[in-house]
């Protein structure tokens, strides 16, 4: 089972992620959403689309865009749509 932590709490669990370009793409049932808030950001990538972004709260300190997924991913990466990927000091263990 993959796990994705943060400031000591598991923000994501799930033995279904998608792995793409060495990141893991957590299904969106396993994101526990009490500790995300969306981003206006976003970026582009040539071959997955648009990416959106969250910021992570956890016992009040944020993580900044430390979240990010693919509502509308164009059809080479349709399989990760809407799951929800990690950086920016997020722990993920496989």
């Amino acid at each position: 089972m993959a796990s994705a932590l943060w400031n000591g709490v598991v923000l994501a669990e799930s033995d279904d992620t998608v792995i793409v370009e060495g990141n893991h793409y957590f299904p969106p049932g396993s994101i526990k959403m009490e500790y995300f808030r969306q981003s206006d950001s976003h970026t582009s990538c040539p071959w997955k689309g648009t990416a959106s972004y969250y910021d992570l709260v956890v016992d009040g300190r944020v993580n900044p865009g430390a979240a990010w997924f693919y509502p509308e991913p164009k059809p080479a990466a349709r399989q990760i749509r809407d799951y929800v990927a990690f950086w920016r000091g997020v722990s993920v263990q496989a």
